[in-house]
């Protein structure tokens, strides 16, 4: 039997629309939609366990994107034919789609819950990462699971001044602003995205009208959710509460943890304080107390700590590190500090660390991109790591988590519209956080573009970032700069934002409360701005300028552009003429023919191998022109003539006859020229009987007057 199909539309209000459609697929979930715009498909499905593991106190949710290479057509790279770990794109679309559903479920929710979407059709006009949030809390609509909002996700684009919701990747290249904005009915929850120096009021006005689109695309959802039939919510066995534990732990904590933090310290310091007042409420508990109730002292203790930690700021206006709201830590910087590295530096922002490397090279070493729904190339990419030591602590090392992709990804989108568009290099920046105690994604902006300069990249301008937050109780709030590690965990809002002197270059914002009233969110921004650019300031101190060429070490590149029909005669049979040009000069050269034009990218830290290089070039390519003259060399000698070289494109000969070196009869030509012989010729053209290239040495000479014969 064919199952009764569900289906709402969303008009975009261009002539776009969007679907969503449930009962037709995968449904042993407890909850499955299929999206679609254009020819793009998305399967979504959402399932959560009927109980939860008593030992949990967290969510253990996971949300999964994966891109599906049969959904264009293509077959897997590799010998692998076979789709295995996430790719970059896809890790950050989970973490786009996980951020604004998990504040969402209930805090007392603790079963696994899998959230699960998948690329099934792509359409190359249709970015699928924008409807990866709209098609999860579809999925979530029409389950059982307890969820308290309903959500979506849009892109929004500025092309020619006019804002753009989920644009095409074409479009996209047009636009001066890529955000990437999650929200619910009342409020902001989530934005991400890249700006080209863009003010604070037009991301403002971006977010509100990313907005009001995704307000129609949550009531299509609650459409969808009625007409399918509202499942009612299934019950669960909540965390257990104990009121009078909870008011003994307040009672014996609360003073105490307010009096250690509006004194202000250091992190360890800090640390240890807290630590010594929750042994002192632990020590109220006989040990049987604390078998049977310990979790919750240490839930309540936690509660009663970020509750006094909060009120200190909010009442006082002092932080935990003693600074007030506005407040930046001591910076301070320091560039070309790894000696054989081709650009570094080392950033510090209280007891935040972040070193970062630049690495020069062709395009040979640009980033390739391989993606059912993007193909392509980076000539400018940043990766970030994040060591277990730079918090004091000892875990295993999993690979490269979705955390590092993120902050990477966050990085280099702040940095990259800065790198000059004819820059010749393929440059990666390496961020290595060593120490971190809150925003080591803006350490590592700050320190990648003074790692730049050093190296000789020409920044069109350097970029400083900040990290803001925000603590409110509904009536009073705070807006915090430079947030600390712990103001992260306590507060209601992290917002990082990035840019120059006279615009935000990215952004990353993670909103933990309902109803964030865009008043607030403009004083972030304004705040935001004071901070990033007295941050700007320390940078610009230390490096003020790029430095006006790469390092002695550093390999210089210098590009040129030869027509496509001397390729082959430069890279020679088998690779042949290439390969030993390379070996002799120390120089890596690579050709790419870019419109039947071979462009020759040439790599070398030794300026006479890249002279060999060029000249090499300029051999292969010379062509000399009719009726012009040129210095040529005696590099042979034959009975009928001299093989000569042309000086200017060493390697380039050319047979000089024996009837062209003199207006008189020569017998021998070594009673002309000799070997070694530098001297000028004509080039005539090609000879008509030869088909060879003919020159002539009597030809820049007067003829003699003829004798006149004697009778």
């Amino acid at each position: 039997m064919i199952p009764q199909l569900f289906v709402e539309s969303i008009d975009l209000g261009d002539g776009r629309s969007i679907t969503i459609e449930t009962g037709r697929l995968a449904k042993q979930a407890d909850g499955s939609v299929v999206v679609r715009m254009g020819d793009t498909m998305i399967l979504a499905t959402a399932v959560s366990a009927r109980s939860a593991n008593p030992a949990v106190d967290f969510l253990p949710l996971t949300v999964d994107y994966r891109e599906k290479f049969a959904a264009a057509g293509r077959f897997p790279g590799g010998f692998f034919k076979r789709e295995a770990r996430p790719s970059d794109s896809e890790v950050l679309t989970m973490r786009l789609v996980d951020r604004v559903l998990r504040p969402l479920f209930p805090d007392d929710y603790h079963a696994e819950t899998q959230v699960m979407i998948q690329l099934m059709s792509h359409d190359e006009e249709v970015m699928p990462d924008a409807l990866a949030g709209l098609a999860a809390s579809a999925a979530l609509a029409v389950s059982d699971i307890p969820f308290y909002n309903l959500i979506s996700e849009v892109r929004v684009a500025r092309i020619d001044g006019k804002f753009v919701i989920n644009p095409s990747r074409e479009d996209l290249a047009k636009s001066d602003i890529d955000m990437m904005i999650g929200a619910s009915m009342d409020s902001v929850a989530m934005v991400e995205g890249e700006m080209k120096e863009i003010s604070e009021a037009e991301m403002v006005e971006a977010i509100k009208f990313a907005h009001e689109a995704i307000k129609v695309q949550i009531e299509a959802q609650y459409r969808l959710q009625a007409a399918f039939g509202k499942k009612e919510t299934r019950t669960y066995e909540g965390e257990k509460e104990n009121e009078e534990i909870y008011k003994k732990v307040k009672a014996a904590a609360y003073d105490k943890i307010y009096a250690i933090a509006k004194v202000g310290s250091a992190k360890h310091e800090r640390s240890a304080a807290f630590a010594e007042v929750k042994e002192e409420v632990k020590a109220l508990f006989t040990e049987e107390e604390l078998a049977a109730d310990g979790d919750l002292v240490s839930k309540y203790f936690y509660k009663t700590n970020k509750e006094a930690v909060r009120n200190v700021v909010l009442e006082l206006g002092v932080r935990l590190d003693g600074r007030k709201t506005t407040d930046i830590r001591p910076i301070w910087c320091e560039t070309n500090y790894l000696p054989r590295v081709h650009g570094s530096s080392l950033f510090t922002r209280g007891e935040t660390q972040a070193l970062a490397t630049v690495t020069l090279g062709t395009s040979r070493e640009a980033n390739q991109i391989d993606s059912p729904s993007e193909q392509g190339e980076e000539k400018f990419y940043l990766h970030y790591n994040f060591p277990p030591f730079s918090t004091g602590e000892a875990k295993p090392l999993r690979g490269t988590s979705r955390r590092e992709v993120g902050h990477g990804n966050l990085a280099q989108r702040a940095l990259k519209n800065m790198i000059p568009a004819d820059c010749p290099y393929t440059i990666r920046v390496v961020s290595e956080v060593l120490e971190s105690n809150g925003s080591s994604s803006m350490a590592t902006v700050c320190a990648g573009t003074m790692a730049l300069m050093d190296a000789g990249v020409q920044m069109v301008k350097p970029v400083s970032g900040i990290a803001m937050g925000l603590i409110t109780d509904g009536e009073k709030f705070a807006v915090l700069s430079d947030i600390l590690g712990d103001e992260d965990h306590l507060g209601d809002m992290d917002f990082k934002v990035t840019g120059t002197a006279d615009g935000i270059t990215a952004c990353q914002m993670d909103i933990k409360i309902e109803g964030l009233r865009y008043d607030i969110m403009e004083q972030a921004l304004a705040q935001a701005r004071d901070g990033r650019l007295h941050i700007l300031g320390k940078l610009t101190e230390t490096i003020a300028a790029p430095r006006a060429d790469v390092k002695a070490h550093a390999p210089k590149i210098i590009t040129r552009t030869i027509p496509g029909n001397y390729i082959g005669a430069l890279i020679g049979p088998g690779g042949k003429v290439i390969q030993e040009l390379q070996k002799a000069t120390g120089t890596t050269i690579v050709i790419n023919e870019v419109d039947e034009q071979g462009v020759i990218e040439i790599l070398g830290t030794d300026p006479a191998g890249i002279e060999a290089v060029l000249a090499k070039i300029a051999s292969i390519t010379f062509k000399p022109q009719m009726g012009e003259a040129y210095e040529v060399k005696v590099i042979k000698m034959l009975d009928f003539g001299a093989v000569v070289e042309y000086t200017a494109a060493p390697g380039n000969e050319v047979l000089l006859h024996v009837s062209e070196l003199a207006w008189e009869r020569t017998e021998n030509v070594a009673d002309v020229v000799k070997m070694g012989d530098v001297f000028q010729v004509k080039y005539l053209g090609i000879d008509p009987k030869t088909r060879k290239e003919k020159v002539s040495k009597k030809a820049l000479v007067p003829r003699p007057p003829r004798e006149e014969k004697k009778e």
